[in-house]
């Protein structure tokens, strides 16, 4: 008997079900908020030199023409300030910053003074990371995305020993108070420790939350659930531009962001554990008591009766009891290890692509709330796009053509001059919705790949590279400074190059899960991935 089976006969996708998905869905939510906090709380507002002491003769603006170059579209330069007043220019302001060759020119001096009319406060105008230091705005995210990697890699291989659900109530906790710490930050560092620590603690809710949701419900369900399970981070996608519209203020910005983990910490006691993984961890009593839980709420006692029994359970999955499983466990077998290959590559890919977009909220031509939330927005139908095709076209061809769209979109901004930004601003937010395709195809798809046994290593060093990928997404970015569109057509190269090696992994449509590394080796009756990729072996693949 096959835990897909067993899950039929308590309603594959029962009240019981819904729950979880549910439960599942609030803790969801705050993620992207944090993730996509810093294109809020690390914004440059416009800002000049700070003048000193004001002269009552004079206005800011003939202040500023004084003491303050020009550059060539005629607005003062952020940077630099002449060594000296130059009184004459009062008398000569059409003069632009590169026909100043007598005027010795220097860096600020005295700090700098900021424009608060769009931010009351960000990272940058409160430790002044501007001008030659500009880069650690995006260093901080950096930062914040390493610890998130950091993080996979850990509760990837916490969750698979001692439990989702107990990995789960960690995650809430320490995200929650390393993130409120934060914002009692009194300098940079302090800062950019605690949003390390913050990316660490965080990241275990996604990766516990995607396998324990795709764990509980029957094959048909799963891509539903996958949908459903990305909507939240759509939603929250969408909120988090309208909460930094309506908060301007970088600590209170994050308070604001950390709030919904509160609800999820409390609701936190009717998560259930995996049955899955507790049978395969040999713990058959405390797995036959969630089943039965689920057998209530589903209304489904009556037929449970003669199958909820220690001795079926049991031969559920033969291996895994008195065993602990590692992350060598994904490189000690053949087909293992060109899973974990194949899968990491594309986890890299994808989270490049999809974040070397979003943190790009400027570089169309939009306001930057407004280009967030349509970047939000457009992840509706592209979830709507996800559900039809799954069982359709399968997981394979869906994966493969929305990185592959997604990277003509990108291709195509490169050669529309900056000036056409409505064109711009329409292909880069089609080109969000084909990697927020090939992002949410992609975290059911590889949960269906690895067994049970190790499917929470799997999805750990996935999310692991995942995460390498967002973590250097903001340093593509400022190749900018080298030439304005390459990191456009490095991200295209990534998305392409992605996509054909999706093009090598098995499908896993209409497929019940992998319990132990021997279904998917082939060593052990009832395979069910093991058919597909066997024959790619076989083939040279």
């Amino acid at each position: 008997m096959k835990f897909e089976d067993l899950l039929e006969e308590l309603d594959g996708f029962g009240r019981f079900q819904k729950m979880v998905v549910f439960l599942s869905f609030i803790g969801r939510f705050t993620l992207p908020c944090h993730f996509l906090l810093n294109n809020y709380i690390g914004a440059i507002p416009p800002h000049h030199c700070n003048l000193g002491s004001e002269d009552g003769n004079l206005t800011l603006e003939q202040r500023m023409i004084i003491n303050i170059p020009k550059q060539n579209d005629g607005t003062f330069t952020s940077c630099h300030m002449f060594s000296e007043p130059q009184y004459h220019l009062l008398n000569d302001t059409h003069l632009k910053e590169s026909n100043y060759t007598d005027v010795l020119v220097v860096e600020c001096q005295n700090g700098w003074i900021y424009d608060n009319s769009t931010f009351i406060s960000t990272l940058a105008s409160e430790w002044d990371l501007v001008c030659k230091n500009r880069g650690m705005n995006k260093v901080m995210a950096t930062i914040f995305f390493i610890g998130v990697m950091i993080g996979a890699a850990i509760f990837g291989s916490l969750s698979d020993r001692y439990g989702r659900k107990t990995m789960l109530m960690v995650s809430y906790v320490l995200a929650l108070c390393f993130a409120m710490a934060s914002v009692f930050s009194s300098s940079i560092i302090m800062f950019a420790v605690l949003r390390f620590f913050t990316g660490l603690s965080i990241t275990g809710i996604v990766i516990v939350t995607s396998v324990l949701t795709v764990e509980w419900v029957n094959i048909k369900s799963r891509k539903l659930v996958g949908v459903i399970d990305s909507l939240s981070w759509t939603f929250g996608y969408m909120l988090l531009p309208v909460m930094a519209y309506g908060v301007r203020d970088w600590r209170w910005l994050t308070v604001t962001a950390t709030l919904p983990l509160t609800v999820a910490l409390i609701s936190w006691r009717w998560v259930p554990e995996s049955a899955r993984w507790l049978i395969a961890n040999g713990n058959v009593e405390k797995a036959l008591f969630y089943l039965n839980k689920c057998a209530v709420m589903n209304k489904r006692t009556k037929a449970a009766n003669s199958f909820l029994k220690p001795e079926v359970l049991s031969s559920i999955v033969s291996e895994g009891e008195n065993r602990t499983y590692t992350y060598l466990d994904l490189m000690k077998t053949p087909n293992i290890r060109r899973l974990a290959l194949l899968t990491g590559i594309c986890w890299y890919g994808v989270a490049s692509s999809y974040y070397g977009i979003s943190f790009n909220i400027k570089g169309f031509g939009l306001n930057l709330y407004l280009n967030q939330f349509l970047y939000g927005t457009v992840e509706i139908p592209a979830k709507v796009v996800v559900y039809l095709l799954l069982d359709r076209i399968g997981r394979r061809r869906t994966e493969v053509g929305g990185l592959l769209m997604a990277g003509c979109a990108l291709i195509i901004n490169v050669f529309i001059s900056k000036d056409q930004w409505i064109v711009r601003s329409v292909i880069g937010v089609l080109g969000k919705g084909f990697t927020s395709i090939a992002f949410s195809t992609l975290v059911l798809y590889c949960s269906e790949l690895y067994p049970t046994v190790i499917r929470q290593n799997g999805m750990g060093y996935n999310s692991f590279m995942g995460r390498l990928g967002v973590a250097l997404a903001p340093l593509i970015l400022l190749l900018d400074d080298v030439w304005l569109q390459l990191s456009q057509v490095i991200l295209c190269v990534i998305a392409v190059v992605t996509g054909l090696v999706a093009s090598r992994l098995p499908e896993t449509k209409d497929r019940c899960l992998p319990e132990t590394i021997e279904d998917i080796e082939g060593t052990r009756l009832s395979p069910s991935l093991v058919q597909e990729t066997g024959k790619e072996e076989e083939n040279g693949v």
